[in-house]
């Protein structure tokens, strides 16, 4: 019987895998590629959620996802910070917190991945060629739909969770608690990933509706980048890149 890997070693791996794509594109130099995909989705992101960064419950759990998952950002310290307590992540807090944290783990690692494959054909292709088609071309040559429909499970659960946990005011406090001592063990990146996911999802009221809308609107998505005609998937993606906000 194979046993399961304990929450510690799952977050390590996940974490590892993440600084090995790192390694790899700077060795190849697909630094700026994956940059570029990831400020293309950023846009298409705020675009696509433009009314739930604009509405009062909803922001700060849309920003926090928009901004700490997907962001357009060096988590470094941060992954660098979580791998080095994973252990006391598990010892420390509940079953479901030390859950929660491989799921984020996870979702770290397997947008990593998706993104730096992305980030291969993105480079391999003509850079004259408009960003709405490259991507769309880019989508398609990674395709691997099983880990698209994951990544959006796992961030379902993830919300799901978190909203469940925020509603156990001692663990908020706890963490509240833990501001200090985290400054102290040069943990403050990832003190302030926690603490921006408990605010954002205390403020949100039910989740299963912000959650729901977005499961529909990304799996839209999913659908039109997988299945649409090349021509209808870069006409609807660079007219949802045109919605996007500036400055946002």
């Amino acid at each position: 019987m194979t046993l399961q890997p304990s929450a510690a070693d799952q977050i390590r791996q996940h974490l590892a895998r993440v600084s090995e794509l790192r390694q790899q594109a700077r060795s190849a130099g697909l630094e700026r590629a994956v940059n570029d995909v990831k400020q293309l989705q950023a846009q298409r992101f705020r675009a696509t959620y433009t009314d739930f960064l604009q509405h009062r419950m909803y922001a700060p759990a849309t920003r926090f996802f928009l901004d700490e998952l997907y962001g357009v950002h060096d988590f470094a310290q941060r992954d660098a910070q979580f791998a080095r307590i994973a252990g006391a992540v598990e010892r420390l807090f509940p079953e479901a917190v030390a859950q929660l944290a491989v799921n984020l783990a996870e979702t770290h690692a397997l947008t990593e991945l998706l993104d730096h494959q992305l980030a291969m054909h993105w480079l391999a292709q003509d850079p004259r060629l408009e960003p709405a088609l490259r991507y769309t071309r880019s989508w398609r040559l990674v395709g691997d739909r099983e880990a698209r429909a994951r990544q959006l499970a796992v961030v379902q659960g993830m919300g799901l969770e978190l909203q469940r946990l925020t509603r156990m005011k001692p663990l908020r406090l706890a963490l509240r608690m833990m501001r200090n001592p985290a400054r102290a063990a040069g943990l403050d990146a990832l003190q302030h990933f926690l603490e921006s996911g408990f605010d954002a999802f205390a403020s949100l009221g039910e989740a299963r509706t912000f959650l729901d809308t977005i499961h529909e609107r990304e799996s839209q998505w999913i659908q039109t980048l997988f299945d649409a005609t090349e021509a209808d998937c870069r006409n609807a993606l660079a007219a949802e890149l045109a919605r996007a906000p500036t400055g946002a």
